[in-house]
């Protein structure tokens, strides 16, 4: 099993879909790491050598901010804009869309699931 930025990847997966179990990684930059290091797209893990292990995980140490880092450059922004007190950072305490979606149907992803209301019928 490979571990690239804290990850264990799957071995039967083929590297440019397996490339993109790292947070932060999808599929346009794991077609990009693969043609900077060299590897065919149909290659899978498993048949990987340790050398292409290694330029993989430096490629992407180097070049890509992913895992924690990204997840704490996220959070951080977050909270600055929470400490704004911007439109945005009221949205994000509230729990509520931020992007500037409706709220009166849908919106169950941020809103939770819906609760019923005391004495309401119809």
């Amino acid at each position: 099993m490979a571990r690239i930025a804290g990850v264990n990847i799957p071995t039967q997966k083929r590297v440019v879909v397996a490339l993109t179990y790292i947070h932060g990684i999808g599929p346009a930059k794991s077609r990009e790491i693969c043609e900077k290091v060299g590897i065919p797209s149909e290659k899978r893990v498993n048949e990987l050598s340790d050398e292409d292990v290694v330029k993989v995980r430096e490629t992407i140490d180097n070049d890509y901010t992913v895992e924690g880092d990204l997840r704490r450059e996220v959070a951080m922004n977050i909270k600055r804009l929470l400490d704004l007190k911007s439109y945005r950072g009221l949205r994000h305490r509230k729990g509520l869309p931020v992007r500037g979606q409706r709220t009166k149907c849908n919106a169950r992803t941020r809103k939770g699931p819906a609760r019923p209301i005391a004495g309401k019928k119809k």
